[in-house]
C-alpha cells in the first residue's frame, strides 16, 4: 500500500469535486421538476397520459444508466435534425449530456417515490381539507403535498446516494470528476488499488454529508420529531 501516492493524489482528486458536485446538485434539481410533474401525470385519470408516463418510467427504470449516457451522448448525433437544432450547442458537450441523462434517470425513480407518497397521504386528510373550502389544487399544495414530501424523504434519501455513486459514469464520456481524474491517474501510476480507495472514501463523505441533510430535513418536516427533540 503506497501511503504517500494515496496523500498526494487527494488533492488532485478534489480538483474534480467541483464537477461532481455540480453533477449531482443539477441532475437532481432537474430531475425534481421532471418527477413532480410525471408523478402528476400518472395521477391525472388520463389514460393515454398515465401510459405515456408510465413508458417513460419503466424505460429509464429497466435501462442500465450508462446504456442510457452512451446513447444520449453517443446517439442523439446520429440524427440530423439534432444537430440542426438550437439545443446541439447542449447536446455535443459531455457535462450536458450527462446532465440530461441523470435527469431524466433520477425523475423516473423519484416519480414514483412521490407517487407513492402522494397515494399514501390518508384520505381523511383531504377530505377534511375540502369540507373547509379549500378548492382540489389548493388541498393538494397545503395538504397532500407536505405530507407527501415528509414520507418520501427516506426513500428520496436513497435515490440521492445511488445519484451521487452513479455520477462516476460520467467519466465515461469524457468528464473529469472525481472518478475521471482516479482513471487518469491510474493510466499514469497503475496504482489502482491505492487511487481507487481514495476516489471511494471521497464518494463515501459525499454520502455521509448527504445523509445528513436528508435526516435534517425529515427533523425539520416531522413536528413530533421536534417536539421529542
Amino acid at each position: 500500500m503506497n501511503w504517500q501516492l494515496m496523500w498526494d493524489s487527494l488533492p488532485r482528486m478534489l480538483g474534480g469535486l467541483s464537477l461532481t458536485l455540480q453533477l449531482i446538485v443539477g441532475s437532481l434539481a432537474l430531475g425534481a421538476l421532471v418527477a413532480f410533474g410525471v408523478a402528476l401525470l400518472r395521477l391525472s385519470g388520463n389514460r393515454v397520459v398515465e401510459t405515456l408516463a408510465a413508458a417513460y418510467v419503466f424505460l429509464f427504470r429497466g435501462t442500465p444508466l450508462l446504456v442510457q449516457i452512451f446513447l444520449v451522448y453517443y446517439g442523439l448525433g446520429q440524427f440530423e435534425f439534432i444537430r440542426e437544432s438550437i439545443l446541439w450547442p447542449f447536446l455535443r458537450e459531455p457535462y450536458w449530456c450527462a446532465i440530461l441523462a441523470l435527469t431524466l434517470n433520477t425523475g423516473a425513480y423519484t416519480s414514483e417515490v412521490l407517487r407513492g407518497a402522494i397515494l399514501s397521504v390518508p384520505q381523511g386528510q383531504v377530505e377534511a381539507a375540502r369540507a373547509c373550502g379549500m378548492s382540489r389544487a389548493l388541498a393538494f399544495r397545503r395538504i397532500v403535498l407536505p405530507v407527501a414530501i415528509r414520507q418520501m424523504l427516506p426513500a428520496y434519501g436513497n435515490e440521492v446516494i445511488l445519484m451521487v455513486k452513479a455520477t462516476s459514469l460520467a467519466s465515461t464520456i469524457t468528464l473529469m470528476e472525481v472518478t475521471g481524474i482516479a482513471r487518469r491517474m491510474i493510466a499514469q501510476t497503475f496504482a489502482v488499488f491505492e487511487l481507487f480507495i481514495v476516489a471511494g472514501a471521497i464518494y463515501l463523505v459525499l454520502n455521509f454529508v448527504a445523509t445528513r441533510l436528508i435526516k435534517f430535513a425529515e427533523w425539520r418536516l416531522t413536528p413530533y420529531l421536534r417536539a421529542r427533540a
